[in-house]
């Protein structure tokens, strides 16, 4: 790592924290500790008018919980499918777009109501504005007010005693919406407009360039889907070319603005989970152990594009003149290597799926790295909610190893971790990889599955691994190489998306309300500290055993083999 990345990831990491810890305690505030009076009283009667009935008498046990989760997100499905089936006999379409065939509307509907944003179509070619904004920026908020409820049920897991009950659904997912999500992306949407990123209705412009050819420029609402698909690690673009595109990304500190905005609502729930715990410490080790696994993650990644293609950098003296400066292949010139790879391991760390570069374009270990941050289950920050869930069932798994070792009980943040609780870890950790290799073996065997490989031999099964390992995960980023706006791929990605995020889901609402319902343990000198470096490392160290040597197999018939490849004919001379 040189001195250009040490000190953009310091100053990265340095704004974002500043910002996550206030925003922590607003997130404890508005979703656990209650709104005040005047407030309250409006809000009541917003409650009113939908029947939905608040207050700690009305809150739900987690089968209740999840229940009102499920419905509300196959509601979501259904309006978004039918939205563009529609959208041809919709206002706001200047461009008279009619509707995608029935598979990719299908696949659009699943990947944006499960946080995914997995696109396989040109959203400015495809999409009307009127769908961009009632269809796709709606979910991109509730996807994540999704995230969010099922987080702070977990958290409420922990710290409530002898309690049946996680909080109410509706509730959560309103006040998530209303108090955080809305005002983070005003604020983020004006930050962007400000830098360039356009918003408006108008219809494609039909401009000539200085070498007197035509060329058309997409229009429309940009800045404030922008906005939330950032902060609400979303990640689905207006533009097919997502934030690398200038109208969407223009600037420097636009980018700046596009990586702070992923993290920051990830970071503050630790720091959240830190204030309802009672020990901020608890949070701290969250955050040290995600922010070790991002540094080391970005390190390799970006010493990786900055030796460059090893086969070109050694045999051809023009290439070697290019690659100087690093793999500049896929990358925008405004934003550098560096500032790419850092972008890079930040979508691919959260559940995000945004990109500036084009990952296809990645050397073998850079798109090694993006691959197994996804993998991982986006434990690294992750997503909003599922990034701080995901890593506390790694967190209770730790305690379970170490227990196992000195043959206690395991506890965790005062609760006594049993069988139950054991199967509910092992179940929402099991099920992303079981989808992403089981689907990857059923694309690399059939012809359907083979025929949107656009390179051969191992990249060609990294495209196929990496679309899988972003759909289960919820990411929603692509090798790109892929071309899977097919009805077999839209078929097996949409499942994918939609198992891989509520397989996770309903695991973690089972654990907390069987959490919920124990007493809070007493520490004694027999439990296992959990707010010390030890701890962290401990952590760490399961994140990387279970997580990566899951797919470690896989991986070696993809980004591995090709970077041997590339290195054995760079010493070969071919």
């Amino acid at each position: 790592m040189n001195i250009q990345a040490l000190g953009q990831v310091t100053l990265y990491l340095v704004v974002l924290f500043a910002l996550a810890q206030p925003l922590g305690r607003y997130l404890v505030a508005v979703l656990e500790k209650g709104l005040p009076a005047k407030a309250a009283g409006v809000e009541s009667k917003v409650f009113a008018l939908f029947g939905i009935k608040s207050g700690a008498a009305h809150e739900m046990n987690w089968i209740a919980y999840a229940v009102a989760i499920i419905l509300f997100n196959l509601f979501g499905v259904l309006a978004v499918f039918g939205i563009q089936m529609l959208q041809g006999h919709l206002p706001f379409n200047p461009q008279h777009f009619g509707a995608p065939t029935w598979d990719s509307a299908l696949n659009t509907a699943v990947s944006f109501v499960t946080n995914t944003n997995w696109q396989g179509y040109a959203g400015e070619s495809t999409m009307s504005h009127f769908t961009q904004m009632t269809a796709l920026t709606v979910q991109n908020f509730v996807s994540a007010a999704t995230g969010l409820a099922v987080a702070f049920a977990l958290i409420r897991g922990f710290v409530r005693r002898s309690s049946k009950t996680l909080g109410n659904a509706w509730v959560d997912l309103w006040r998530g919406t209303i108090y955080v999500l809305i005002p983070l992306s005003i604020i983020i949407a004006l930050l962007f407009a400000g830098q360039g990123v356009i918003q408006n209705f108008s219809p494609d412009v039909t401009v000539t360039t200085l070498q007197g050819a035509k060329q058309t420029l997409a229009m429309g609402p940009v800045a404030s889907q922008e906005a939330i698909m950032m902060v609400g690690t979303n990640g689905g673009g207006f533009f097919n070319a997502n934030a690398a595109h200038p109208f969407s990304n223009p600037t420097p500190f636009s980018n700046f603005i596009h990586m702070l905005s992923i993290f920051l609502i990830p970071a503050a729930l630790c720091f959240a989970l830190g204030r309802m715990s009672g020990d901020q410490r608890q949070g701290g080790v969250i955050v040290g152990a995600m922010t070790l696994m991002f540094v080391v993650a970005f390190g390799v990644a970006v010493h990786a594009e900055l030796a460059g293609n090893p086969l070109l950098t050694h045999t051809d003296q023009v290439a070697s003149v290019l690659q100087a400066g690093g793999n500049m292949e896929g990358k925008e010139t405004r934003f550098g290597v560096v500032t790419s790879s850092l972008f890079t391991v930040i979508t691919t760390a959260a559940s995000c799926g945004a990109v500036n570069n084009m990952h296809d374009s990645l050397t073998p270990v850079g798109g090694l790295v993006a691959m197994l941050l996804i993998q991982l289950g986006e434990v690294v920050f992750g997503g909003v909610g599922s990034g701080l869930y995901g890593m506390l069932l790694y967190a209770i798994l730790a305690v379970f190893i170490a227990g196992l070792m000195i043959g206690r009980t395991p506890e965790y943040l005062g609760k006594k971790i049993e069988a139950f609780d054991m199967k509910m870890v092992v179940i929402g950790m099991l099920v992303t990889p079981l989808i992403v290799l089981v689907g990857t073996a059923i694309a690399v065997m059939t012809e359907a599955g083979r025929a949107g490989i656009a390179n051969p031999q191992a990249h060609g099964f990294s495209e196929i691994l990496y679309a899988f390992s972003s759909a289960a995960n919820n990411n929603g980023s692509a090798f790109g190489g892929l071309s899977a706006n097919t009805p077999f791929y839209n078929l097996m990605l949409a499942f994918a998306m939609f198992f891989g995020r509520f397989g996770v889901i309903l695991p973690v609402l089972a654990l907390a309300g069987s959490l919920a319902n124990k007493q809070r343990l007493t520490a004694t000198s027999g439990t296992l500290p959990t707010h010390t470096l030890l701890f962290v490392f401990l952590l760490v160290g399961t994140v990387i055993l279970v997580g990566a040597l899951t797919y470690v197999p896989a991986l070696a018939l993809g980004p591995i083999v090709e970077q041997v490849q590339l290195a054995l004919h760079a010493v070969s001379g071919q």
